[in-house]
């Protein structure tokens, strides 16, 4: 017999893909005390330090039992950061991961009615270029193709998403768009800022946007709210010169000449002398900054970490 007293709704599933990465580690803590939800990971790599109520499944996003996870149903939301940015992996495995594995996801969203999903992608997809505006809308190009093979995937996923958007229209689809994420993450930024000495390129000092990790948890979790639909730059605390950002990790640098640059960092890399990418050093030479009022004003999202929290966070010992 009904007591008559109102019962709490049973949390709905919230599948995360890449929530065995560092940012997918965080992300999932951010969401783990949520009563409205019931999280789901998916990554093919194994979850270290999983909490005991939250479901994991080793598995490839691309296979049959991946497709069995939406199939069984009630799945309040996707949230796609399973985006493989590996700059050692081949072409070949890369598009294959990223483009195929994302199309494959975005089918089971539409086949078995899932009402929400949110793509993380990067405000790199508009490409570092001499002729950029100082900031950039969500509605300008996205050029780093053109300049950065490895980005053509990203571009393409980005692409995608957007192309669901207009089609799907019964689903709610937010596209993340943030600035470089520092913090615990094994990214080129992070990676980069790591290095000591951190070789710059002589003559160039962009003006660089970087953003917390936590603060792009925050930044999911606000996508999650009911009728949040769109694509959103998402911007830290503000913009500095790349050289005050290194002034203040206090970090030898090493300033080579543009014209050797490209060699040098070729070779070091192919040695594994470093894991930042020759392809990146543009983000070093040119401007890429974004505009985030949209989010914003329409999301209610606005990054909580100071820009120095922001910049040490990449010396913060990985905690999960």
């Amino acid at each position: 017999m009904s007591s008559g007293e109102p019962t709490a709704a049973e949390p709905r599933k919230v599948v995360i893909t890449g929530i065995a990465g560092r940012l997918g580690r965080v992300v999932a803590r951010r969401l783990h005390h949520d009563p409205r939800f019931r999280l789901v990971g998916l990554d093919r790599r194994p979850f270290v330090g999983k909490p005991k109520d939250l479901d994991h499944y080793q598995v490839d996003l691309r296979s049959k039992k991946a497709r069995d996870i939406f199939r069984a149903g009630d799945v309040a939301a996707l949230i796609h950061l399973g985006v493989m940015h590996d700059p050692r992996a081949t072409p070949a495995e890369l598009y294959s991961w990223n483009v195929g594995g994302t199309s494959r996801l975005l089918e089971y969203a539409q086949a078995y009615g899932v009402p929400k999903v949110v793509l993380l992608s990067s405000a790199n997809v508009y490409g570092p270029r001499p002729d950029n505006p100082q900031f950039q809308t969500e509605e300008a190009p996205m050029l780093a193709s053109q300049r950065f093979p490895h980005i053509r995937d990203l571009v393409e996923i980005d692409h995608l998403a957007s192309t669901f958007f207009w089609k799907a229209r019964a689903i709610e689809t937010v596209i993340l768009r943030p600035v470089h994420i520092l913090g615990t993450v094994h990214n080129a930024p992070s990676n980069y800022l790591r290095l000591d000495p951190i070789p710059t390129l002589l003559g160039f000092d962009p003006m660089v946007q970087v953003i917390h990790e936590q603060d792009v948890a925050q930044a999911i979790a606000a996508a999650l709210a009911p009728g949040a639909r769109g694509i959103y730059n998402i911007v830290g605390p503000g913009e500095v010169p790349l050289s005050v950002l290194l002034a203040e990790l206090g970090r030898r640098v090493i300033r080579i000449p543009h014209p050797l640059a490209r060699g040098l960092w070729s070779a070091a890399f192919r040695l594994g002398l470093s894991g930042y990418p020759v392809a990146e050093l543009d983000f070093i030479r040119y401007v890429c900054m974004v505009d985030g009022s949209r989010a914003e004003h329409e999301l209610g999202f606005r990054a909580r970490h100071s820009l120095r929290e922001t910049i040490r966070a990449v010396d913060e010992p990985a905690d999960i």
